[in-house]
């Protein structure tokens, strides 16, 4: 019995994903949708399909995110709108090109490797981050969140007109602006993602703002280039309304679990399993381009096993971790009742 399309199992599978990827969302402030992409690639989605479907999903949660965190963090709104035009135009020659590479019938495979290449990327560096993390704790300095970093103080000296200036009080090269912005974009476009893992990145270590401003300006602009490229799938019938749907479904109570888990669960305990999920989600794409390659089923198997079962296991490590926290609490509430008593 098929209900929306879908039999019972995947309808279970989309909105407990969903619920999962949300978890994850709201504590590491990612918009999942690096994983949702992936993922209904191996389920045999079309490219096109599967990016569309994951970029309107990074739409739907950073709705979610806005209206939830709308006054946190520093905006840059002049930044915001420049980034939004070149960042859609990144997105629109990214879609151009996946849609020319599904004429080729080699969209899954480019789509693929990009994103071997990129999960592994992103892995080794929140394990790079935890490692730095633990650096800190042994009686290194921490650099404030409203510091610029070295490398775009660097950028910015080289003045190249025209130049917009920023909230925080620096300048920056338009050049700049759009070189970043549109890369971002393209990135998006071609393999569907929301791109904030890597469009925050842009704005703090290229255009140079504090990274609070980075967080909030990344939010801003995302939001308006993840309509932008749903509606550019959407056109062309790349968008699976039904999939989205029950994603969202999952998600948005999903993040209110992670947003809230935040305040209980310290980053540092679960940041080293979140690197080793995207290592481990690389090596299941990888290894879905070898089954496809050599023919063998199992491996197809084995990667859906790999990316859909490293995400539940970090969000399960987190709300693991939130009753943990809870019980404590609780347990010491108790406690200080009785001595009263």
């Amino acid at each position: 019995m098929e209900l929306l399309g879908l039999s019972p199992a995947m309808l279970a599978l989309f909105v407990s994903f969903g619920f999962m990827v949300g978890v994850l969302f709201g504590f590491f402030g990612m918009g999942g949708s690096f994983l949702i992409t992936p993922t209904l690639l191996i389920l045999g989605y079309p490219a096109p399909v599967a990016i569309g479907s994951g970029l309107a999903f990074y739409f739907g949660t950073s709705v979610i995110a806005v209206l939830k965190h709308y006054d946190i963090g520093q905006v840059d709104y002049r930044l915001g709108a420049v980034l939004f035009v070149v960042l859609s135009i990144g997105i629109e020659l990214g879609s151009r090109l996946v849609f020319g590479l599904e004429a080729l019938g080699i969209a899954e495979l480019v789509t693929g490797i990009a994103y071997v290449v990129l999960l592994a990327g992103i892995g080794l560096l929140f394990l790079r981050r935890a490692y730095r993390l633990e650096d800190a704790e042994d009686g290194q300095d921490e650099v404030s969140d409203e510091e610029i970093p070295p490398i775009a103080q660097k950028i910015q000296s080289y003045e190249v007109a025209p130049m917009l200036s920023l909230t925080s009080g620096g300048r920056a090269s338009l050049w700049t602006i759009t070189g970043a912005g549109g890369s971002v974009g393209l990135v998006s476009g071609l393999i569907g993602v929301g791109g904030g893992f890597i469009r925050m990145p842009a704005i703090y270590y290229l255009v140079g703002t504090p990274l609070t401003a980075a967080v909030g300006t990344s939010l801003f602009a995302g939001l308006f280039s993840g309509a932008f490229g749903t509606f550019t799938y959407g056109m062309s019938g790349g968008v699976d309304l039904t999939v989205v749907s029950l994603l969202l479904v999952g998600s948005a109570l999903g993040a209110r679990i992670g947003s809230a888990a935040t305040a209980t669960v310290e980053e540092d305990d679960v940041i080293v399993y979140f690197g080793i999920m995207m290592v481990l989600a690389s090596a299941g794409i990888g290894l879905s381009e070898l089954a496809n390659w050599l023919g063998v089923g199992s491996l197809d198997v084995l990667s859906v096993v790999l990316l859909v079962g490293s995400s539940f296991a970090v969000a399960s490590i987190i709300l693991y971790q939130v009753l943990v926290s809870t019980e404590g609490a609780e347990t010491d509430t108790q406690s200080a009742t009785d001595s009263k008593g």
